[in-house]
This record gives C-alpha cells, structure tokens and sequence, in this order.
C-alpha cells in the first residue's frame, strides 16, 4: 500500500515540501519495513484480520507535510527585519554589530522598540552627575558601542508594544538573549508570525540554539533560505465572563428583531479585533464573536493566588466534564511549555514538533492525580467549581494576569499560527542538545564496568574466595 505524499500548505511561510513516499507490505508475514527518516508514525495498515477494517470516510483524508522536511524558504526577498534584544549590557555590543551589518551590507529596514532608544548607555545627552559612579563607569566602557548606534539612530524604524501593530509588516525577527525573548516575540504577534532566529546570550537558552561568533555566516543563510524549521505550537486562549455571557444572549435576543444590514454590522463590531486590546486581538476566523482571544507560546496558568485554601477548578474536554483540580492550581501547556513550569511540575517532557496539549496539577492533593496528555485538536473548558471556597488568578505566558470569578471560564484550544523558529541543525539535534546543556538531562556519573575483583567477591563463593587468597599469596 503506497503511503500518500505527505504536504503541508502554508499561507505565510514558503514551506519547502520534500514529499515523502513509503512503501508498506501487505504480506500476512512480518518483515522489515525499511523507512527513509520521517518525524511521522507510519500509515497504518487499515485492515484488521480476515473481515475488519477502517470505514472510509470523506472526514478521514487528511494531507500532513512531516516536520522533518520542513524548510523556509522566501516567495519573495526578505526586507524588514525586527531585532528584539533583552535588557543586559552585555547585549549591547552584538545588538550594535548586528543591527549594523544588517543595515549597511544587507540594505534591510531594521525595525527595534523603542524602549531601545531611551536606554541610557545609548544614549549621550544623560546627565551623568546625577547617576551612580558604577553607571559612570559602564557608561564610558560603551562609548565606543554608543558611537555606533547614534550613528545608525536615524535610520532604525521603531513600534511601542501594545500601541503599534506590526502585523504584515515585518518579514523576519531576530532575537538576542534569552528565552524570553522568543516569547515576547511571540507575544507581538497574535496571528501569523515571522520565521524567528533565537541568538543565545542569556541564562537558560533553551529556545535560542544559535551563537552570536559567526552570526554574518548564519543570518546570510537563513536570508537565502537554507534552514530547517520547527513549527512551535500556540494555545489560543479566551475568557468568558459571566455577565458578559449574559450580556451577549440580551444583544442577539435583541438583534433578531434588526433588518439584516444592521445585524451585520452589530457583529462586524462586536467581532472586530480593535476594539479590544491590542495584546489580544482575535483574529476572525479564530476567536468567538465579543471574546477577545490571546496565543500564548508557553503555557496557561491557573493558580489560587494568595488565597490561603485550595484551589477547586474543573477541566472539560470537549464540553465532557473530565475531573476537578484540588491543589495550588494548573498548567496548560504546548509541547514548547513541557520543558518549562510543567516539567518543574512533573510532567513529561515532549517534543515540539508533537501535536498535543500538557494538562499538568500543581501540587494536587492527591496522590494519584498525574499530568495527561490530550490530543492537540480537543477544546479545553476551564471554570471555577461551585463550591470552591475561593476565586482564582490566571496568567499567559506570565503576563496579563487576571482574576477568575465563579461562573467565569476559560477556553483553550491549539492555534492555527505557530511560531516559525528556526533550527540551528534539525529539529532533533537541536532539542536533544538544548536538554543536554540547558537541562542537563540524565546526566550523573557512568556506572564503573565489573572487573576481576568485583566478579570474585560478588560469586560469594567459599572455594572462590580460597582460590582468591591463593593469588594473592602467590602475587607477593
């Protein structure tokens, strides 16, 4: 039976698909199926025994590109790049030559924030009397860098987060420092996002494979296309509040009785991304109508706050009530967020390019309650028990944290836009490596192999041991 191709149509990207064909027997016999490499199980065989197989169905054709031959590749030359760097002085310096290079040798529209331009080692009209002698002195180490930037000031394009919407409008992201840096790159962009090369200069570095030594070199080719990407999993999360709810039922009640015109411009508006935060602008094809929705890269926390009783929360899965979380709260996280607040929970750690959904307790009061995984396309409903004795906070990303009323709950689902992050080598070298270094994974000392001693002394054998003593009288 011949595997189909396995593709992947991307809208934003230009996925270079290299389609995959494998070739399964049908033999009753068992043999070795020889397999090219591929991040996807194989097709399974669809007939069970001599009477029993799958039913076709038109709902059962489905078309999946394997993660292992996803490659970026440019429908048309990238020109604006946005350079997103952690606050650190020791950041300054690569910030500077990098923003330098791209600007002079690769003609490219550097877009920055403009908190960059207030940073006061960038800056030469501080009035350093009034600062500390240790700013002084970090001060005048970065004159040289400060020169630099100034000279390249005018002709940097800058956005303030929450004011400016840089949808469509920037080609290519480039980070500098840690983790969070990814996330808030990710945070910016609440639709379809920008390919995002990751520049290790911070603690953890678990997201950011790159070094900054040869950046010329890897930038030059990520620019011309020659890099594998990982497609990073979003969790689209959305909060309905109880007087909301009740609110909308009024306005639909009411909306019935409108000519058709005005109906659709009531929900033109209602649904409309700018009127609500800009942090969590819905997309239309995505987010419920009145109900802003936010992508969080990470995960979604849940917790008691600082209210000294437990948390009571209920979890539904696909609207069938599941179970109820007794303990300090819970973690809903993509498989990127498995190695981050969920693995310190105890969960599993899993691949990104895996499609699933972390559901993880945070010190449950039970001693049987472990961390599941769900199938990435199930909708999670999360609400406020009944009865729990007190209300609960929850937070995306470790931002925008909000307060959870009774009868208020929470929707999570995964997102249609992943984040583009691009991999150093492949997709597997650069997780395993990222455990390695970062998480030091499985490492303590190697187990000594047994040598002649230990053999003897472990038989407890009283003839071996006289033989034993024998050798050593005969070795003096």
């Amino acid at each position: 039976m011949q595997h189909p191709k396995l593709r992947l149509a991307s809208l934003h990207l230009g996925l270079v698909s290299k389609h995959i064909g494998r070739d399964y027997g049908q033999d009753p016999e068992p043999r070795i199926l020889r397999r090219t490499r591929s991040l996807n199980a194989p097709s399974p065989f669809q007939q069970f025994g001599p009477c029993g197989r799958i039913m076709k169905n038109s709902a059962m054709v489905m078309q999946i590109q394997d993660p292992a031959s996803q490659r970026l590749t440019w429908y048309k030359p990238p020109l604006t790049v946005l350079v997103i760097k952690k606050k650190d002085s020791q950041v300054l310096l690569p910030f500077v030559q990098l923003v330098e290079w791209l600007v002079q040798e690769k003609n490219m529209v550097v877009w920055v924030e403009s908190a960059v331009l207030e940073d006061k080692l960038l800056r030469d009209d501080v009035r350093l009397e009034e600062e500390s002698a240790k700013f002084r002195l970090v001060h005048e180490y970065y004159t040289g860098v400060r020169s630099r930037f100034l000279a390249l000031r005018e002709k940097l394009v800058t956005f303030k987060d929450g004011r400016d919407d840089l949808t469509d409008r920037i080609d290519f992201i480039v980070c500098l420092g840690g983790d969070g840096t990814l996330l808030y790159a990710s945070q910016l962009f609440q639709q379809s996002v920008p390919p995002v090369m990751a520049f290790y200069l911070g603690s953890l570095g678990f997201l950011t494979p790159f070094q900054c030594d040869n950046f010329q070199e890897q930038v030059t080719n990520v620019l011309e296309g020659h890099a594998a990407l990982t497609l990073r999993s979003r969790l689209r999360c959305s909060i309905h509040r109880k007087g909301e709810r009740r609110r909308e039922s009024l306005q639909q009640s009411s909306n019935l009785l409108k000519p058709f015109s005005q109906r659709q411009s009531h929900y033109g508006e209602l649904g409309n991304p700018k009127a609500s935060n800009n942090n969590c602008s819905p997309s239309s094809a995505q987010a419920a109508p009145g109900y802003s929705s936010i992508l969080v890269l990470n995960e979604v926390v849940i917790n008691r706050g600082p209210s000294p009783y437990l948390s009571n929360i209920d979890i539904f899965l696909d609207g069938k009530y599941i179970t109820s979380v007794q303990g300090d709260g819970l973690i809903v996280s993509t498989p990127t967020g498995s190695t981050a607040y969920a693995a310190a929970a105890g969960a599993s750690m899993i691949h990104p390019s895996v499609p699933a959904i972390l559901v993880t307790p945070i010190c449950p009061h039970s001693l049987s309650f472990r961390p599941i995984v769900v199938p990435a396309g199930v909708e999670l409903k999360i609400s406020i028990s009944p009865d729990s004795r007190n209300t609960s906070r929850v937070s995306f990303d470790g931002r925008n944290d909000q307060e959870l009323n009774h009868g208020d709950f929470l929707r999570v689902t995964t997102s249609i836009y992943p984040v583009p992050s691009i991999c150093a080598q492949d997709q597997i070298s650069d997780w395993f490596d990222s455990l390695a270094e970062g998480l030091h994974w499985n490492v303590r000392k190697r187990q000594k192999c047994l040598d002649e001693l230990s053999d003897l002394t472990a038989s407890g054998s009283e003839d071996t041991l006289d033989e034993f003593e024998n050798l050593k009288i005969h070795d003096a």
